[in-house]
Formats: structure tokens, sequence, C-alpha cells
């Protein structure tokens, strides 16, 4: 028999998913520029170059997708092809000074609206928030970072 405790904190835990699903719908940019920016900070945060085949790898998706994705960030400028310095023939992706100015862009916007939406929280509650979303971020990608690189 579980406590009504542990029934809450279920309930809680079970919410996350839906939680984050109802975020994304919220974030107030056009589908194509939060897909946009999804990919300037992948190629951004990236360890090292960065490939189609990479993006598609943190994407979780077919090399056809996220060569779609990629292709619309260079048709709008933000992306660029260029040679590996690594292995001149690997293409990597390069941001461009447009591409940064519209991370930059989508990164306030998205500042704003946190802001926003925790107007009426006590500061130390909303820099809290931030701080552990932004460990389980770090913590996810330390995750699957682990999960790619271990024989299986």
């Amino acid at each position: 028999m579980t406590s009504g405790a542990e029934s809450e904190d279920d309930a809680i835990l079970d919410g996350i998913g839906p939680a984050f699903s109802r975020l994304r719908r919220r974030v107030p940019t056009s589908r194509r520029d939060a897909s946009r920016n999804l990919i300037l900070n992948i190629v951004t945060a990236g360890d090292g170059e960065m490939t189609v085949g990479g993006v598609a790898e943190e994407l979780g998706v077919d090399q056809s997708v996220a060569s779609r994705m990629v292709s619309d960030c260079i048709a709008a400028g933000h992306l660029l092809r260029a040679a590996s310095q690594e292995d001149g023939r690997r293409t990597v992706l390069k941001v461009t000074p447009e591409g940064a100015a519209a991370r930059d862009g989508f990164a306030k916007a998205q500042r704003l609206a946190f802001e926003e939406i925790t107007r009426d929280w006590p500061m130390e509650e909303r820099l809290q928030f931030a701080r552990l979303l932004l460990r389980y971020v770090e913590d996810g990608a330390r995750l699957r970072r682990q999960e790619h690189h271990e024989p299986g």
C-alpha cells in the first residue's frame, strides 16, 4: 500500500513529460525559428567539429531529416558548410555571424519568456529552478554521451 505522499510524488513525477510538451508548445517563436534555434545550439555546443551526422545523432533522427534542417539554416544564412580542419574530406558546419545573432535573439526571447512565466515567483525560487533545469540538461547530455560511447 502506498501512502498519500508517495502517490502525490508519483503524480508530480508523471507530469514532467506532459509539462515539457506543453512548455515546448508555448515557445514564443515560429516552428521554423524553433527548429533553427535547435540546430544553431547543437552546432554551437558541439564538442569539436559538428557534421550533419552529428546533428542527426544529437537529435535522434535520420540523417536525411537532419540534412533538411541544416539546409534550411544554410538557406537562411545561419550556417555554412566548411572543410574540416581535422580531415579535409569531411564537411563540417559553422555558425555565421547572422546565425550567432539569431541564436542570441532566440536566447533573449526565451529568457524573457522565462521571466514572464515566473514573474510572481520569489527570485530565489527562479534562480533555484534555473540552476536545477540547467543541471538536468547537462546530466542528460552526459548520460547520452555515455550511452553512445559504451560498447553495447
